[in-house]
């Protein structure tokens, strides 16, 4: 069992939680079921397992199948879980998934860091794990590790060394997904070169921001409206680059004899 789930196996759901579980025996009146997060088992019963009528329970449910499921009812002192499938939307399906799946994969990504500092998992997820999943939770931990440095890391008590290894396996690992920012340049060069300028206003705009971390891209909207798009890994960043790049092209051409503004898109 994983140092997440160690901590879990004490916990129990909340009425109106949604749960992963696995289908362990389909019997005539519903489902035994484990809840993976939780290692508690649970009952879904017939009545919650579809609103239309069921012919053969086993059309919906079998056994080893995973299922997203809502939890109705909690009896902690005889130990009993009563769950529905059938009052789980399809929004809520899909949302649930995919927060499960970036839970399992940020205690992939604990357990490499534990291998790499050389320490235990239930130790990484102690000092560092346990911050981070209170704070921000751990995989959107590891995100911001990747998007923002360790610095935040440390103020939550985590221990520098870690915290460095916690970045290097978040950014060998991991693919954040890219924010993007625009905004338009205005720009006038009345000079028989005029377009030339303007052309090469861009040109220099884009060798003066050396950065892997951005991506830019210019294209005209319709003369004398050219767009600016800047993508990089947080909106912070991308919006500086956004605004040196367009003052760099309005400088450019003002420099040439002409005259530009920028404005900021949403």
């Amino acid at each position: 069992m994983n140092a997440v789930m160690a901590v879990r196996k004490q916990e129990w759901p909340e009425v109106g939680d949604l749960v992963i579980a696995t289908v362990e025996t389909v019997i005539d009146y519903g489902a035994y079921v484990k809840l993976d997060e939780y290692d508690k088992r649970g009952l879904l019963h017939i009545s919650e397992i579809s609103s239309s009528w069921i012919r053969n329970i086993r059309d919906f449910v079998r056994e080893s199948q995973k299922v997203v499921l809502k939890v109705l009812r909690v009896d902690i002192e005889k130990g009993h879980i009563d769950l529905s499938l059938r009052r789980v939307t399809k929004r809520e399906k899909i949302e649930k998934i995919m927060s499960w799946k970036r839970e399992r994969k940020a205690e992939t990504l604990l357990r490499s860091v534990a291998e790499k500092a050389g320490i235990s998992l239930e130790e990484v997820y102690e000092k560092a794990g346990a911050p981070m999943e209170k704070e921000y939770g751990l995989y959107e931990g590891f995100e911001k590790v990747v998007r923002d440095g360790t610095g935040f890391l440390t103020k939550i008590g985590v221990p520098e060394e870690l915290a460095t290894t916690i970045a290097e396996i978040a950014k060998e690992r991991m693919r954040v997904p890219m924010v993007k920012v625009k905004g338009v340049v205005e720009l006038r060069c009345m000079k028989p070169n005029g377009v030339k300028i303007i052309k090469e206003a861009f040109l220099n705009a884009k060798k003066a921001e050396k950065t892997r971390e951005a991506k830019l891209r210019f294209y005209a909207v319709a003369a004398p409206k050219y767009r600016i798009e800047v993508m990089a890994e947080n909106y912070k960043y991308a919006e500086a680059v956004l605004q040196r790049v367009a003052e760099n092209v309005v400088s450019n051409v003002a420099k040439a004899g002409g005259q530009g503004a920028f404005r900021r898109e949403k």
